[in-house]
């Protein structure tokens, strides 16, 4: 009977092997627990920057389809002699009430003896109604128009 409870002891865990075990454990949920709030952040921040992206993927086929003859993109009506401040919701969809994205044409400018016109567009958010705060967000791209 001795030789029996002897065998079954060996079989089990001590309390020290449960308590590192569970150390163990304790310390690797805190570590992952503490990379969650950097995982969430980034995804916000890529979702984002992939509307932004649209935002611009958007704008710019519209003024690539903007006919020579005409002095106004066609879908947002950005005027191609100017700059145009435009806003955008989450969705894409073209509001200053709750705008997300402010879209901004920058330096639209056609050379003397050439048909092209070169814009830059940039995206920002949020909407900062204070031109001293940076905004969170940016996102810059170039086109270049034909015009014959």
């Amino acid at each position: 009977m001795n030789r029996l409870t002897q065998h079954r002891r060996q079989r089990a865990f001590s309390l020290v092997e449960v308590t590192l075990a569970l150390g163990v454990v304790a310390f690797c949920l805190v570590a992952v627990l503490g990379l969650l709030p950097v995982g969430l952040a980034n995804n916000r921040n890529s979702i984002q920057q992939t509307a932004a992206t649209s935002i611009l993927s958007s704008v710019a086929a519209d003024l690539y389809a903007t006919s020579g003859t005409v002095s106004q993109s066609s879908q947002y009506r950005i005027n191609l002699s100017g700059s145009t401040t435009l806003y955008f919701d989450n969705t894409g969809t073209t509001q200053k009430n709750g705008a997300l994205y402010q879209l901004s044409t920058i330096a639209i400018r056609q050379y003397s003896g050439s048909q092209s016109i070169y814009c830059s567009l940039k995206v920002t958010w949020p909407v900062v109604e204070n031109p001293t705060q940076p905004p969170s967000g940016t996102v810059e791209t170039f086109v270049a128009l034909n015009r014959h």
